[in-house]
């Protein structure tokens, strides 16, 4: 709608352009006519005359004009800004310089006297003409200011309300595990007093419900702003790999790459950034059906200020059409799940510790190069 003014306006305002100007053409050749007339009345003076002609030129109060002779020297002016502090010569070239300017957007009007003597009136768009032009420029802008403010209170708007849900569904999920994680200890508790129950089972109850623990602990950190602290970057990967490495398919070689000089350390939430990793390791081993290689490699951007973790693996790969669409909430390819697994990494990534994730490339039944890339501490 928006455009549609904005040309619409364009184009009457080129229409109205071209009339004043039109017009101003008009009165210029009336004082040339005028002088016209005045030449054939028999004068004997041609002082007189150009007198007369400046008097008509006097009611022009808007266009610059400059009278000259055949020889292009001026004779007088109308509505051209002249520094006071020029004297005579000075002034004069003031003149011709404009006078040269003049001729690039409109031929001078001639003036014939009756001896045979000749004159040229020199002309430029007026002031208001000039400003006119602007007009359509100026509304354009001030839409265009008007719609990017326009969609950055709806997109600042939307986000709000989008951490709203996100926080308010992280904190009720991690209300909800709390009630059974709570009975589960008490259960364990009470069969470590029972002599008779096999100890090797409390012990992996104990591991699951740590791990439960885990889980809900980073709901919480996604429903509320997590503390950042200092962690080495290799342990902080290796940890989430090692973990991961005992929950999937053997026929998936995983391999950590440390490709940095010296020990990395990053500001991070440890158990949301394991989070990210377990995430990408685990969606890398279902798009390789559990069988293939996956690498994980760590290095120090150019400029060494910030680290990069690039995780590939061989699988399917991911489709042109859907590369900007795979963080985006939904999006899965699996017949089961919420697709929100992308969208959570992606915002543990740059929301909380202000880094960017990216697919770095990938190529349909090659496989799937994800990018993530954060600061570390100097």
């Amino acid at each position: 709608m928006g455009l549609v003014i904005g040309i619409t306006s364009l184009i009457y305002t080129e229409l109205l352009v071209d009339e004043l100007r039109q017009r101003e053409y008009d009165q210029i050749d009336f004082f040339a006519k005028v002088q016209a007339k005045l030449a054939t009345m028999g004068t004997e003076d041609n002082a007189d005359v150009t007198f007369l002609l400046m008097e008509v030129i006097k009611g022009n109060d808007l266009i610059p004009v400059v009278l000259t002779d055949d020889m292009g020297e001026p004779i007088s002016s109308k509505n051209i800004e002249i520094p006071s502090d020029l004297n005579f010569a000075q002034r004069m070239d003031y003149l011709k310089k404009e006078v040269q300017e003049m001729k690039k957007n409109y031929a001078p009007i001639k003036i014939d006297f009756t001896d045979g003597e000749e004159q040229y009136i020199y002309y430029a768009d007026s002031k208001l003409v000039r400003n006119l032009r602007f007009a359509p420029m100026i509304q354009l802008s001030v839409l265009a200011i008007l719609a990017l403010a326009a969609y950055l209170v709806f997109s600042t708007s939307r986000r709000a309300e989008q951490n709203q849900v996100w926080a308010g569904l992280a904190k009720e999920t991690a209300h909800q595990l709390g009630t059974p994680i709570s009975s589960l200890v008490a259960w364990i508790e009470y069969f470590k007093t029972d002599e008779d129950f096999d100890q090797s089972i409390i012990e992996e109850l104990q591991k699951d419900i740590t791990r439960l623990e885990m889980i809900t602990a980073r709901f919480s950190n996604i429903g509320s702003e997590p503390v950042l602290k200092p962690a080495n970057l290799e342990s902080s990967v290796r940890g989430a790999v090692e973990y991961m490495s005992k929950r999937i398919s053997t026929k998936v070689s995983m391999n950590v790459h440390y490709n940095l000089e010296g020990q990395a350390d990053i500001n991070i939430s440890l158990p949301l950034f394991e989070w990210v990793v377990e995430n990408l390791c685990r969606n890398a081993v279902d798009a390789m059906n559990g069988v293939g290689r996956l690498d994980i490699t760590m290095e120090l951007t150019q400029h060494k200020t910030s680290v990069t973790i690039d995780v590939k693996d061989t699988g399917k790969g991911i489709p042109k059409n859907k590369l900007t669409t795979v963080f985006n909430p939904g999006y899965t390819t699996k017949k089961r799940g919420w697709g929100l697994g992308l969208t959570l990494v992606k915002r543990i990534v740059e929301d909380y510790h202000k880094g960017k994730i990216i697919v770095l490339e990938s190529t349909p039944g090659e496989g799937t190069t994800f990018r993530i890339t954060m600061p570390i501490i100097v």
